[in-house]
This record gives C-alpha cells, sequence and structure tokens, in this order.
C-alpha cells in the first residue's frame, strides 16, 4: 500500500497519536498552572496574639480588577467565631506570599459566594467562562489548598470531568421528612451543579474549576460529600465533589460595577 499506513503498521501509528495527544494534554496543563497560580488567594484569619497566628480558611481567586476574589460564603468566619481576628488573603508574589487585608463586598448565601476586597496592589485576574455550555463527560481542572494546608501553602491543582450536572436541592426519601420549607426549598431554591469525578479536600472549598483548554473559570468548588469527619475526609474521601456554576458570580460583579 503506497502513501499508507499498512495493517502492520497501524498499532505502531495509533500508538505515536496517542503519545502525542498525551503530551498535548501535558503541555496544556502545565500552562494551566504557570498562567493562573497567580491569582489563586489563600482566605484565612490572621491575629497577632493567637498561636499560630494565621489560620487557613479556604482557597479563593483573583476577579474584576486585581483586588477582588470569590470564594464561598462557608469559608467566612461566622459571627460566633469572633475572636479580634481580622479577614485576610495571602497573595503569591514569585515564591513569597503577601498578607493582604480583606474586607466582605456582597454574600450570595443561596449559591454560597462570596466578593471580596483585598487591599495592595492588584493581582492576576482569572477570567470567567461559560458555565451554560458545560457538558457532561467536560475535562476540568481545579487548584486549592486541600486539607487545610497541611501540604503547605502551594496551590495543588487536580484534574478530573464533570461526571454529573444535577440540582442541588434533592427531593425527600418520603413524605415524611417533607415540610412547608423544605416544599419552598426545592421550588425556588433548587439549582443545577457541577458534580466532579475528582476528589477535593477540606481548604479546596472557594476554589476555581477550570476548563484546561481555555484557562477560564467554570465553577467554584463547593461541597465535599465524606464519610463523617474531616479526619476520616483524609483516609476514606468518596470522590465525590461539587461545584457552583460561574455564571452566579456575574451578577455579585455586576452590582459592584465590576464585570469584565
Amino acid at each position: 500500500m503506497r502513501g499508507g499506513i499498512t495493517r502492520r503498521g497501524l498499532p505502531g501509528a495509533l500508538a505515536g497519536l496517542g503519545a502525542a495527544v498525551a503530551g498535548l494534554a501535558r503541555a496544556q496543563y502545565v500552562e494551566l498552572i504557570e498562567q493562573t497560580r497567580p491569582s489563586i488567594l489563600i482566605v484565612g484569619t490572621y491575629k497577632a496574639t493567637n498561636s499560630p497566628r494565621f489560620a487557613l480558611r479556604g482557597t479563593g481567586f483573583v476577579i474584576g480588577g486585581g483586588n477582588l476574589a470569590v470564594t464561598n460564603v462557608h469559608v467566612l468566619p461566622k459571627p460566633e467565631e469572633a475572636d479580634g481576628s481580622d479577614l485576610v488573603v495571602q497573595v503569591r508574589r514569585g515564591r513569597e506570599l503577601d498578607m493582604r487585608s480583606a474586607s466582605v463586598l456582597e454574600v450570595d448565601r443561596l449559591h454560597d459566594l462570596a466578593l471580596l476586597r483585598f487591599s495592595g496592589e492588584p493581582a492576576p485576574v482569572l477570567r470567567l467562562g461559560d458555565s451554560d455550555a458545560v457538558k457532561e463527560g467536560q475535562a476540568v481542572a481545579f487548584t486549592g489548598f486541600p486539607i487545610g494546608g497541611a501540604l503547605g501553602f502551594s496551590p495543588v491543582t487536580h484534574r478530573g470531568m464533570v461526571s454529573s450536572i444535577t440540582p442541588i436541592v434533592l427531593p425527600a426519601a418520603n413524605d415524611q421528612r417533607l415540610s412547608a420549607r423544605s416544599i419552598r426549598s426545592a421550588r425556588d431554591g433548587a439549582f443545577d451543579i457541577f458534580q466532579l469525578d475528582a476528589t477535593a479536600y477540606p481548604g479546596n472549598s472557594g476554589g476555581p474549576v477550570f476548563d484546561p483548554a481555555t484557562g477560564a473559570v467554570i465553577g467554584v468548588i463547593n461541597m465535599v460529600f465524606v464519610r463523617g469527619s474531616r479526619e476520616s475526609a483524609l483516609s476514606q474521601p468518596s470522590g465525590i465533589t461539587y461545584a457552583i456554576p460561574a455564571k452566579f458570580i456575574a451578577p455579585l460583579l455586576q452590582r459592584q460595577g465590576q464585570l469584565r
């Protein structure tokens, strides 16, 4: 056979194609991490008299004009936890971390999203993607600080796929569990979320979920179903992670005149 691939040479050609595709995928993730790393923030609290003085609470990422950040509402300290600590974010500058004071501009409790403003020079901004265009089976990556910084304060990136797009409000198992409140919640508060097949841990909450092909943010890591406590999550992770679609960030930015 001239000018083509013989049957004998087909396996080798397919192997070569597979290696080329794998190489492109690796290069894609290398570029993604290099480009997004400076925009990943540590969200925590600081008090000079505490030991340790800094406490990591979750992950955030830079958007808007460079001094705004998104994280989860549940990452923020609750009123009953108030001990005089200040809300801060840590911005990566090269290999160093720069602690900045932060304030809460707005919260969206329904979607568990918070918009923060932090002091100092603007940081590199992440671009929001079209989360309505996300499909089941689509490859994703997410970055954060798993296990609450126990692995250090360098951002860690995981890859996976969108295994399901499903409503966050699940129907009750039987009518004995139904109540007027739960019915109203199911009717008014239901929205689709992304179920991922990669495992996130405590500390990942508030971190961005990326489309690896474009580097755009398509979601925010939110909930991890784990067996029992945080400690058991380390030895028995369920591998089920949820992310809030990025489209719910846009209204927060619009109200601050920062949508871009």
